[in-house]
């Protein structure tokens, strides 16, 4: 057994390896152009992979032939900033007595398994002992069981927006459309890599040397309940999102009514102010007193109304 760490540039990029037999395992964060001429000097990779691997836009995908696979993977990452998850990509090239991981480094699964196999040799015999397909698996299913945290936390946004929608004085219009885009964004990653998963297990039984069938039906099992799930989160959120503008416009409307109540109640009283002011000798005839009983009268009948309108719940 060997484990190793090579600067490939003095920037962020990392190359570290690992040896359990003849299989070696070779993990590169934030990959350059530097490292993937590095791969094409050691690896008879297809160059047009490499370049997929070193492209940030591809989509999820197995390339076949005969000597190795190579792999698209996409995951997302959550910006506290912005509140809204964003796609990133992994790949991985697979053969015979090799998997290479190229990974941005928010990606934790690798490193977690990576960092347990340096510690342990009970461990890195467990995990590379069976092959790099089953290596590979391992690096999936433990990214699957990162997710599960991930909807946890949309459920726990989804609560608060609920507890809020129905209330009176509170604006959640901004809350759903980050809600909502991001059950999207997580849809737009789960779903082509629940369709990946079947394909890639598949193909990669030929570089294990354990049955991966009972393996991968457990994880598209839990892939099912994860895009089952944001499905009925994506239905949930639109039923807030109508809910929340239902009332926003019952709302408005009920703004408008008592607007225009207080002003037609102000009708009288800036007719009789008119008159009393603006006509000569009319507030002489009236008489101040008589003025202000006219002004109670009026506003007796203008309360009632009031009454009767809040009883009836128009305002």
């Amino acid at each position: 057994m060997a484990v190793s760490d090579k600067n490939i540039e003095k920037k962020q990029t990392a190359l570290r390896t690992i040896t359990w037999g003849s299989l070696t395992w070779v993990d590169i964060v934030q990959p350059t152009k530097e490292t993937i001429k590095y791969l094409a000097d050691l690896y008879k990779f297809n160059p047009l992979d490499l370049d997929d691997a070193l492209s940030p836009r591809q989509v999820p995908k197995i390339e076949e032939y005969p000597d190795y696979l190579f792999g698209v993977f996409h995951f997302s990452v959550y910006d506290k900033v912005k509140k809204v998850s964003s796609r990133r990509q992994w790949s991985a090239f697979i053969s015979e007595n090799l998997l290479v991981t190229l990974r941005p480094t928010e990606y934790k699964a690798p490193d977690e398994i990576f960092r347990e196999c340096e510690l342990k040799e009970e461990t890195r015999k467990q995990y590379l002992s069976q092959g790099p397909g089953y290596l590979l698996y391992q690096i999936i299913d433990r990214s699957v069981d990162f997710y599960f945290k991930v909807l946890d936390k949309i459920l726990n946004l989804m609560e608060d927006i609920e507890d809020n929608v129905f209330q009176e004085n509170v604006e959640v219009a901004l809350e759903l459309s980050f809600l909502r885009r991001d059950i999207i964004t997580q849809r737009r990653v789960m779903f082509p890599t629940r369709a990946l998963l079947i394909e890639l297990e598949k193909k990669l039984k030929r570089f294990s040397k354990t049955d991966l069938t009972p393996f991968f039906k457990d994880l598209v099992d839990h892939m099912n309940r994860i895009c089952d799930t944001l499905d009925e989160y994506r239905e949930t959120i639109e039923v807030y999102k109508d809910a929340d503008y239902t009332l926003s416009g019952y709302r408005s409307n009920r703004s408008i009514r008592i607007v225009m109540v207080l002003f037609s109640a102000a009708i009288p009283f800036l007719v009789a102010v008119g008159l009393y002011m603006l006509i000569p000798g009319w507030g002489e005839k009236v008489g101040f007193i008589s003025f202000l009983i006219l002004l109670a009268i009026i506003y007796s009948i203008v309360g009632v109304m009031l009454f009767a309108f809040r009883r009836r719940h128009i305002i």
